[in-house]
């Protein structure tokens, strides 16, 4: 049996410097593009300062944790193939595993909006997924959905 390498990003991940904040540093090195880490940071701090005008009860740091946690998908689907067929079997999705789906639903969300700058994109996903909706939770919905639709192939989960 395999051994699964370990990367030590986990440890080497740095908070970031205005929030002193592990998520999100990683949300911005998700959002980062060709290594352009200080365009990520701005895009995501001004997307910050656009939630704390729009939402004034809410802190928006976590309105961003709680935005996040609405995103991360419970269960998932995946292919197996048993004998000649492939099933498609629902499956719990690692906590990790989880963290990584909602940054990046988030963000690729955010970005297959057009018209408006990403900050702004950034900012009206980040609202929308703390209230339930928008396009990354309309992606962890399906997925649900189809796990839902696949649980008589549950018994495949080995």
């Amino acid at each position: 049996m395999a051994i699964k390498k370990r990367t030590a990003s986990a440890e080497q991940l740095k908070p970031d410097p205005k929030y002193n904040n592990k998520l999100v540093s990683k949300f911005i090195n998700c959002l980062m593009w060709q290594g352009k880490k200080s365009v990520a940071e701005k895009i995501f701090y001004d997307a910050i300062n656009i939630v704390a005008q729009k939402t004034k009860d809410v802190d928006p740091l976590e309105l961003f944790e709680k935005a996040v946690n609405n995103a991360k998908p419970l269960i998932e689907v995946r292919s197996k193939r048993v004998g000649g067929a492939s099933y498609q079997v629902p499956m719990q999705v690692n906590s990790k595993r989880q963290q990584s789906l909602a940054l990046r639903w988030i963000i690729e969300s955010a970005r297959s909006q057009k018209g408006k700058p990403m900050c702004k994109r950034l900012a009206a996903e980040l609202i929308d997924a703390y209230n339930g909706r928008g396009g990354a939770m309309t992606t962890r919905e399906n997925i649900h959905k189809m796990a839902e639709a696949n649980k008589a192939f549950a018994h495949f989960a080995w």
